[in-house]
């Protein structure tokens, strides 16, 4: 029988954290849903924080789905099934634990579900017929269209710019044509013990404030400033969102550092609050969620993980 554990929260929850504890303590491997931490060499910007993964007796927890996709390319959920499931059977293989761990719902959900989706190729007439609408009159005919077709496979946690909202769009316009060929996925549900970091708001909103300005003290600002010098267009590092689009427009003097910094905190914020939205969305598709409540600093997670390992156990 397949066995899966799914840890997922919030931006800022500290959920990497908790499933490295759990994973060196049941023998687990972990598999990122995160749908930036998938590109080379945007690491402080996606928050990556590899260091998460090593244990203090030196050991570091193998880790997958990360670094697998060249900054500027668009990588997808169609790709991301695949990528899971080779991965996914890869960690079984070897008889060790698969948790699956991160804060990009759609990604999760449509393992958990076992979405089938299709290859839907580049519409460009559609594409330039789009191209003068705002992300808000974009959003609207997003909404329409997954209304039309009863799907969940977009919304504004990751459709948060121009360039993903048309491609939203162009999918889900195949889909009411009738475009079904090479449809990818399980086409079943993948059965799994699902742990949500339920974290204070206040502390959540704390963490990701430190956090922020943690990573541009890091050097944040220089590491989107290094992906442009390679070539890579500045539409093509908005098309990410967050970090990379108010980081890009500053560099390129389309925004202050000041007013950068601000938008982009405030962007963060919404962005979590969207996150649980999706979350919680989930709950209400039919998948149970165990919120479990956690711990203001690392010291105290063991009870954490205990109560994780209860529940992993209860569902044997």
């Amino acid at each position: 029988m397949k066995k899966l554990i799914t840890i997922l929260g919030p931006t800022a929850s500290g959920k990497t954290t908790v499933a490295t504890r759990l994973a060196a303590e049941i023998g687990g491997e972990i598999l990122s849903a995160d749908s930036r931490q998938v590109y080379r060499r945007m690491d402080i910007g996606t928050g990556k924080d590899l260091s998460d993964y090593q244990l203090q007796d030196g050991r570091t927890i193998p880790y997958h789905l990360i670094d697998i996709a060249e900054p500027g390319t668009k990588y997808n959920l169609f790709l991301y099934q695949q990528d899971f499931w080779n991965a996914y059977d890869d960690i079984v293989g070897r008889g060790a634990w698969p948790i699956l761990c991160g804060g990009t719902g759609l990604y999760i959900e449509s393992v958990l579900k076992g979405y089938q989706l299709p290859s839907v190729p580049q519409n460009q007439e559609l594409r330039d017929s789009l191209k003068d609408y705002s992300l808000e009159e974009l959003t609207q005919m997003l909404v329409k269209l997954k209304k039309q077709n009863g799907t969940v496979m977009h919304n504004t946690t990751d459709v948060d710019s121009c360039q993903r909202a048309i491609r939203a769009i162009e999918i889900e316009t195949a889909i009411s044509e009738g475009y079904r060929d090479e449809a990818k996925g399980s086409g079943e549900p993948l059965q799994s013990i699902i742990i949500g970091i339920d974290i204070d708001r206040e502390l959540r909103r704390k963490r990701i404030t430190e956090r922020l300005h943690k990573r541009l003290e890091e050097g944040m600002v220089d590491e989107v400033r290094h992906l442009l010098d390679e070539g890579i267009p500045p539409e093509n590092l908005m098309y990410y969102g967050l970090e990379y689009k108010f980081l890009t427009m500053y560099i390129i003097g389309e925004i202050t550092y000041s007013e950068m910094v601000s938008q982009l905190e405030i962007a963060i914020h919404q962005f979590a609050k969207r996150q649980m939205t999706w979350f919680r969305g989930m709950e209400r598709r039919g998948l149970k969620i165990n919120w479990l409540e956690r711990p203001e600093n690392d010291q105290q997670l063991g009870v954490l993980i205990e109560e994780i390992r209860a529940l992993v156990r209860k569902s044997e």
